[in-house]
């Protein structure tokens, strides 16, 4: 026990980011303090004070070495493991005060035992309230040194397929997917079993509460329902279809202004790309997958974007008090991020709150207060994204929803105008090409694995439009790449690797 030390108590209390108060020792009542001691335990640590009144009077304790002997003796009793903990005294306007330390614990759960009950607590905001049962399975993993992305699934590997995966690694890194890259990503175990990590990241995921619920809802609120809403889809699959999906669905609701520089055109969307990208990034990785009738959501409204995650702070607590731009990494799903991190989707640095602040930072239209706004309302997580009124921007065309999603060769002739329409079409057409180019290595790695697979199921894998995937077979129709034989029922593509070959080497 440390001895008597001479400090502001108000102070200790406003650097402890976790902290609870008690007026007096309730000895024969020991849960009404020690659950703080579990959830503090279970969490990010923090600290319990004794001598406060609920409305933060400093009261002090008539017998503050007493009392801290019999807290020393109730926690050794009542808590199992028990946990890493120090006591100190405090003295302040001649009262004392007991200062309970508890360190965050590696042997989650901490239990309370008690009245012959035994619970793990957890914080929720400035409470300390019993573990859900998807946050005590976390816990069971966590003082396991296990996750749950890493643990073996329910369901086969042979019986799964990996061509997003495989395309989008190829397509992101120039680099082949080997067989050997399936355990070396975590997908499979050393055993040859699939893993949460793999099960996640298949095709056709069967994991039923990994979907993509997307909202472009009419007004700032919910208050009229869907039915109200100007577009609603819902997605499952891979997620890297998920990603990729919802990034669509958010360009395809969003307008963009550009500027034409002498060489390029320079873009100015309403949502920064690369802040929705790694919110988005963070809510498919980061979640709680142990969090069942709860999905991954993207709201958006006409004046903010928001994007929901089931799962707080891996560690428990609140944000407030919290630098979230700037704190440590903590990665609820580590094999998902190693995996994220190698399509190159994220750093393995944990970055991405700091690149959603630069990107809205580094906007034409950034004003003091547009920053992006972390919230972890009850056990959640929620990323809220300012939109950016891009038609106030000096200088800029402003394109309507129809061009965003459909037409950036049109975007590009008209900003080409003026200097060449060459120029201007090379300058429109960059960024619809790149996606398209994307969509077509997908597909065609798709049909090779599967020719029977008909256009309905590409789409879904894919999470684009039908008509989209109508265009793109097209082209590789046109290009003599691909031939159907037969009808959509019954009937199979052929690939030609000589026009593939011929396509590269043009």
């Amino acid at each position: 026990m440390n001895p008597m030390e001479v400090l502001d108590i108000r102070q200790l209390i406003g650097e402890t980011t976790e902290y609870d108060k008690k007026l007096a020792l309730e000895v024969k009542k020991p849960k009404s303090w020690c659950k703080s001691v579990s959830a503090f335990a279970n969490g990010i640590g923090g600290k319990l004070v004794w001598g406060i009144a609920d409305d933060d009077t400093l009261i002090g304790l008539v017998d503050a070495k007493g009392d801290a002997e019999k807290i020393s003796e109730a926690i050794k009793a009542h808590l199992d493991p028990i946990p890493d903990f120090n006591l100190s005294f405090a003295k302040c306007e001649d009262k004392e005060f007991v200062v309970l330390n508890v360190m965050p614990g590696g042997q989650t759960p901490y239990y309370y035992i008690g009245d012959g009950q035994m619970q793990a607590f957890v914080r929720v905001g400035n409470e300390s309230v019993v573990a859900s049962v998807s946050k005590h399975k976390e816990l069971v993993l966590k003082g396991s040194n296990m996750s749950y992305d890493s643990l073996v699934s329910r369901w086969k590997f042979e019986n799964m397929s990996f061509t997003v995966l495989r395309a989008t690694y190829f397509n992101r890194t120039n680099r082949s997917f080997e067989e050997s890259d399936y355990e070396s990503f975590g997908i499979i175990n050393e055993k040859g079993e699939l893993t949460n990590a793999g099960a996640l990241l298949a095709d056709y995921s069967p994991v039923r509460h990994s979907r993509l619920f997307c909202t472009r809802w009419n007004g700032l609120d919910k208050a009229n329902g869907v039915m109200d809403a100007l577009d609603d889809e819902e997605y499952s699959g891979s997620l890297v279809t998920l990603l990729q999906a919802g990034m669509d669905f958010v360009r395809r609701n969003s307008k963009k202004a550009w500027r034409k520089t002498a060489d390029n055109r320079l873009e100015y969307p309403e949502y920064p790309e690369r802040a929705v990208e790694e919110g988005l990034v963070n809510a498919l990785i980061h979640r709680s997958y142990l969090e069942l009738g709860s999905e991954v959501h993207i709201d958006m409204y006409d004046d903010r974007l928001e994007i929901f995650s089931p799962g707080g702070l891996i560690d428990g607590g609140a944000i407030k008090n919290t630098d979230m731009v700037n704190m440590a990494s903590r990665r609820r799903n580590p094999v998902l991020a190693d995996i994220f991190s190698r399509l190159k989707y994220m750093e393995r640095r944990g970055s991405g709150f700091k690149k959603i602040v630069s990107a809205y930072k580094g906007h034409d239209g950034y004003k003091e207060g547009m920053e992006p706004s972390f919230l972890t309302p009850w056990d959640s997580f929620v990323l809220i994204l300012p939109k950016f009124n891009i038609a106030g921007i000096e200088g800029v065309y402003v394109s309507d929803r129809d061009e965003v999603e459909n037409n950036h060769e049109l975007i590009g002739q008209k900003g080409g105008q003026k200097g060449g329409q060459k120029g201007g079409q090379k300058g429109g057409q960059k960024g619809g090409q790149k996606n398209d180019e994307r969509s077509i290595d997908i597909i065609l790695q798709l049909i090779k694995d599967n020719p029977a697979i008909t256009r309905n199921e590409l789409a879904k894998t894919i999470g684009i439009s039908h008509s989209a995937i109508q265009k793109h077979i097209n082209r590789l129709k046109v290009d003599g790449i691909i031939i159907r034989h037969g009808g959509d029922r019954g009937g199979y593509w052929e690939v030609s690797e000589d026009k593939i070959f011929d396509k590269l080497h043009r």
